[in-house]
């Protein structure tokens, strides 16, 4: 079995694999914790679902945040006895990357594209992650991985307000019952909502205008997709891309391996 986690600027996602089949899925806070802290919750985690840790034979990290990279390796190494696979720059993706530096992208975003090439071949497509940053990633239907765009995220902006204002209060992140809100917490969420909903629909209708055609998918996904589900945004939303991203991954450097 595969152990594949996503460590986040404030989530951890991870996901337990038989061959190609997702059997369970998690989260946590990725924070500071240590590899202890880690290890002891993957097994944990683990067990809750049903799963002997023992049974995990491979372990994939995909983090955007260097300093996650470490901790994880070590909760690996002790808690699984594994050398984990490391998403990271120079293995193989199956992708085109056109980034004028291939290093800088994202392993979150790069995973996303390996996933949705997967899931939808032969397609454009407009990848649209809405986690701490809200990424769009424009993906052609020959695998070339063109760019993207970054914005803060709904939590970020969030945040912004009710640290940089006198009166505005944190609220929870909600898709509001009206456009005009009746309350200050009302008119904060109406505010995240639809300047997030606004910004999505413009710019992942000028990069298909600019770069694909109205035949291009518009894939949603991270935490914060499920907010958007009926608003018409995406033609398909998968919650869990980056985890088949990074499974696919482990596949195809297997793969090479051999050869």
């Amino acid at each position: 079995m595969l152990l594949a986690l996503d460590a986040g600027n404030t989530q951890l996602f991870g996901g337990v694999f038989r061959e190609d089949k997702l059997l369970a899925r998690f989260r946590g806070t990725s924070g500071s914790s240590t590899s202890d802290e880690f290890g002891t919750f993957f097994k944990g985690v683990l067990r809750e679902n049903g799963i002997d840790p023992k049974e995990i034979t491979e372990l994939a990290i995909c983090s955007v945040v260097p300093e996650l990279i470490y901790p994880l390796r070590q909760a690996s190494l002790k808690y699984f006895s594994l050398e984990p696979f490391l998403l990271q720059g120079g293995i193989k993706t199956g992708l085109n990357i056109k980034y004028k530096n291939p290093a800088e992208v994202g392993a979150d975003r790069i995973a996303n594209a390996i996933a949705a090439s997967g899931l939808f071949p032969a397609k454009d497509l407009v990848i649209v992650d809405l986690g701490t940053a809200t990424t769009f990633c424009a993906v052609s239907k020959k695998k070339e991985y063109l760019g993207g765009v970054i914005m803060p995220g709904l939590r970020i902006s969030m945040e912004a307000l009710a640290s940089r204002t006198a009166k505005l209060p944190r609220v929870e992140i909600a898709r509001p019952a009206e456009l005009v809100g009746r309350t200050t917490v009302d008119s904060i969420q109406s505010g995240l909502y639809y300047s997030s909903l606004l910004s999505i629909r413009g710019i992942a209708a000028k990069i298909k205008s600019d770069y694909f055609s109205e035949e291009a998918l518009v894939i949603g996904t991270g935490g914060f997709s499920k907010l958007f589900e009926d608003a018409g945004l995406f033609d398909r939303i998968v919650p869990d891309l980056v985890l088949l991203g990074i499974a696919a991954a482990v596949r195809l450097n297997k793969e090479r391996d051999k050869i």
